[in-house]
């Protein structure tokens, strides 16, 4: 399917059966003048949609509960294991893994350009690959051809100097093009042909100093020159990456208001150049630097009720040794905290202030401070759904109103995190770009993901490499942001925003998981629970 199309909308339940099967393409995420837009690196179209019912630097979380899938057929080759056999490298930017060694076999994931897997010795058969199809850790066959191949040491592997930080908010350091955008470079360029290419280059001068210092805060130091680039040979384009032109040092201008995703940065000739997932080489100084977030969600080490501070310049309280409760430390904006269920607005825990001021109510956290209820929001603990939670089972329960996410295995909460959902609210996501409700089961996850919106819209965004993505229904995703820091207000157009830091911690605890030198992991049977309502 081609996500490039314009999609239809969410349809009432009553019209869904009736159009099933005459949906071709997916819902949009993002709106024209708001990222993210539709998906490139969308759902998998093998993959059918989740069960709809209408209305209805963190710690790492525990290993994610298996999901029942079919095993790949055959025993696994003892030379499976990393450095004990063979290995093959994907050299295209999506390279599926199948079930079984055919082409018409469930789709397990998929490798990323650069990969490299430990592979059985010999092909396990031949049907529709010429090359082979060879099985691979931890499970699965991938064909021999296009998308990968045996020699490690083929271009595009070498060019890939490094995969996706997994675990890191930002698996790649970010950069947004600025206005004119970026060229793309298929070499490291010389001053001429920089010269030629654009003009006048900061780099002529060498780079501001503010530039310096805001790439040394966001990106940090150069990386060694990699010896695929120091050899002047032009980089390749993996299988399924877009080059529309091609000129003797570039590939033509990068999309107006584009982001992406950089593997690696290099200085050469007195300015930074970033190589991306795409392998195309981009001057910095030509882009803004994306920043972190600091938001993260708050981990549950006891039971109680999430709460987040909403105001600035809240101070705590903590009680003397005659139990009454002075003023102590300022806590952070944003900061997530676990609310034992004891409040005070006076007696025992008397709060010295102002003579006159009325009393206020203050809430105990787990922590033991106490914190002012008027500068929290609370969350709301969720209902059992479908038995999943009587059964001990991972969930996700999202709240529009509160814009709140709170994680559970079975009956307790685990995680809570501030979120962004789209900018419609509680309206009908069909002619607005609100969050569709229901209950819904993780479809597919994604490392990363490239979005963008309507290819007729000037103010169209092209967003590579967003972190995380976990798709629950459609092109519904919860996904990390690395353009806006606004989480907790309503703000993209559709999809669930969260900080970076909290959608990798999410991408961990859900179902299906993915193994570690994979990009992407896919079940028709559905993962996680996801239940979205107001």
């Amino acid at each position: 399917m081609d996500a490039r199309r314009t999609p239809p909308n969410v349809v009432p339940r009553a019209r869904l059966a009736a159009l099933v099967l005459a949906l071709v393409v997916f819902v949009a995420c993002g709106a024209p003048d708001e990222p993210p837009g539709r998906t490139v690196e969308g759902p998998d179209p093998a993959v059918p949609a989740a069960p709809f019912a209408s209305g209805g630097a963190l710690p790492l979380p525990p290993e994610p509960s298996a999901v029942s899938e079919p095993e790949p057929e055959g025993p696994a080759p003892a030379d499976l294991e990393p450095g004990q056999g063979h290995e093959l490298a994907s050299i295209a930017m999506r390279n599926f893994v199948y079930i079984a060694p055919d082409y018409q076999s469930t789709r397990l994931g998929y490798l990323r350009a650069g990969a490299i897997v430990p592979r059985a010795a010999e092909p396990a058969g031949f049907k529709r690959c010429k090359g082979g199809f060879y099985r691979i850790h931890p499970r699965g066959y991938v064909c021999v051809g296009t998308g990968a191949t045996l020699d490690t040491k083929h271009p595009v592997a070498l060019a890939a100097v490094r995969g996706p930080r997994r675990g890191e908010p930002f698996p790649y350091h970010y950069v947004v093009s600025r206005s004119p955008p970026p060229h793309l470079y298929v070499h490291l360029p010389t001053p001429e042909e920089q010269r030629t290419v654009e003009g006048r280059p900061l780099g002529a001068r060498g780079m501001n100093d503010w530039i310096v210092q805001e790439i040394g805060r966001t990106i940090g130091d150069a990386d060694p020159i990699s010896p695929f680039l120091e050899s002047g040979r032009d980089l390749p384009k993996p299988a399924g990456a877009e080059e529309k032109v091609r000129f003797h040092a570039h590939r033509g201008r990068a999309k107006a208001r584009s982001a992406f995703g950089l593997m690696a940065s290099f200085d050469w000739t007195g300015r930074r150049f970033g190589l991306t997932t795409e392998l195309d080489l981009v001057p910095i100084d030509r882009t803004r630097p994306a920043h972190l977030s600091e938001l993260r969600g708050v981990v549950f080490k006891a039971p109680g009720m999430p709460a987040f501070v909403m105001h600035q310049g809240l101070r705590a309280l903590r009680p003397d040794e005659e139990g009454k409760l002075r003023p102590a430390e300022y806590v952070p904006f944003r900061s997530g905290w676990v609310l034992t269920g004891r409040a005070s607005s006076g007696g025992t825990h008397r709060v010295e202030g102002k003579p006159g001021e009325a009393p206020a109510a203050y809430l105990e956290t787990t922590e033991g401070v106490w914190l002012a209820a008027s500068s929290l929001r609370i969350g709301r603990l969720g209902q059992d759904l479908w038995g999943h939670a009587k059964r001990g089972k991972r969930w996700i329960d999202i709240s529009i109103e509160l814009q709140m996410l709170v994680a559970y295995e079975g009956t307790n909460p685990v995680f809570a995190t501030l979120v962004s959902t789209g900018r419609g609210g509680l309206s009908d996501p069909e002619t607005t770009g609100a969050t569709v409700q229901g209950t819904f089961f993780v479809q597919s996850k994604h490392v990363t993901a490239t979005m963008d919106g309507d290819p007729a819209s000037e103010a169209a965004f092209e967003l590579h490499d967003v972190p995380y993505v976990q798709y629950f229904h459609q092109n519904y995703a919860i996904h990390g942001a690395y353009w806006h820091d606004e989480f907790g207000k309503a703000r993209s157009n559709g999809c669930v925003n969260v900080s970076p830091a909290d959608a990798a911690w999410l991408f961990e605890f859900t179902d299906p998981p993915v193994p570690a030198a994979w990009h992407g992991a896919m079940t028709p049977a559905g993962g996680t629970l996801v239940y979205v309502h107001p």
